[in-house]
């Protein structure tokens, strides 16, 4: 359960590697948010290894980048697998990435894939399909990792962000050239209130062929650097307001990558056979 919250993820240890399909196949009997692949590297095991080749799938396809599961992966390794390592290291699509424990969190190094202003008129459509008829501050997009980013007026309120029902079949009908594989929808939070949320938000996904992901690393890689700039800070607390919901401890460092700190707990162990 990553983060703060109830967000589950498969993760499996491969002693091999296996070919896509069997990955695809595993993943869609899941039927998660995201599975999860951890393989071995330089013959080492899961317990004395520091480096892994990791992968993310999701019912329909893989992923470019996923948060809650890469938490998932390293619990796997730190808490069930003993892992002696300080920290452990992911070769993955989206290149390394870096998880180590400190007290009862995991840390996990992740790029930082800052937004650029996006046309609001040639998607004018797919808005009012997540959106309606509430008023829109700013549209960015990232283009590394395919992302949109809404950003509410600060008009809008807590309750009118959780009250958004967008359709699957509405988004995928106004969105089908490949550019956009997530959006995220964020309003500006109250950091002067407690717990003090710098920002809101929440993620849609019919492309991943999930709807909603409950709390999601990766699209916080995008909000992240968007609301750093413009509330000129570079340690933030968020909060993702689905239905579970779940909050996110973030820090941009100085080498121009992306802290996310979360907690992990394992639910459930077994053997699949193949």
């Amino acid at each position: 359960m990553p983060y703060r919250e109830r967000n589950p993820a498969a993760v499996c240890l491969i002693e091999n590697e296996l070919q896509d399909d069997l990955y695809q196949s595993i993943a869609a009997e899941m039927n998660l948010s995201d599975t999860a692949f951890i393989t071995k590297r330089n013959s080492m095991d899961f317990s004395s290894g520091a480096r892994f080749g990791l992968r993310w799938f999701s019912p329909i396809c893989e992923d470019l980048l996923c948060g809650h599961a890469t938490l998932a992966s390293a619990a796997v390794l730190f808490y069930l697998k003993k892992n002696v390592n300080p920290v452990v290291t992911f070769e993955t699509m989206s290149g390394e990435l870096h998880v180590r424990q400190h007290e009862e969190s995991l840390i996990m190094d992740f790029p930082l894939n800052k937004p650029q202003p996006q046309e609001q008129h040639e998607i004018k459509d797919l808005l009012k399909a997540v959106v309606g008829d509430l008023p829109i501050q700013d549209v960015c997009y990232s283009p590394t990792i395919k992302y949109l980013m809404i950003r509410l007026a600060d008009t809008c309120d807590r309750s009118e962000l959780t009250s958004l029902r967008p359709e699957a079949e509405a988004l995928l009908k106004n969105e089908s050239t490949g550019k956009i594989k997530g959006i995220s929808v964020t309003i500006k939070g109250a950091p002067n209130a407690q717990p003090g949320y710098d920002f809101y938000s929440r993620f849609f996904c019919p492309w991943y062929g999930v709807l909603e992901d409950p709390v999601c690393g990766s699209s916080h890689t995008v909000l992240a650097g968007y609301w750093s700039q413009k509330l000129h800070k570079k340690k933030m607390l968020a909060y993702q307001c689905s239905s579970r919901g779940g909050e996110l401890e973030l820090e941009l460092r100085d080498d121009g990558r992306l802290n996310i700190s979360g907690r992990a707990q394992i639910i459930l162990q077994g053997t699949l056979k193949i």
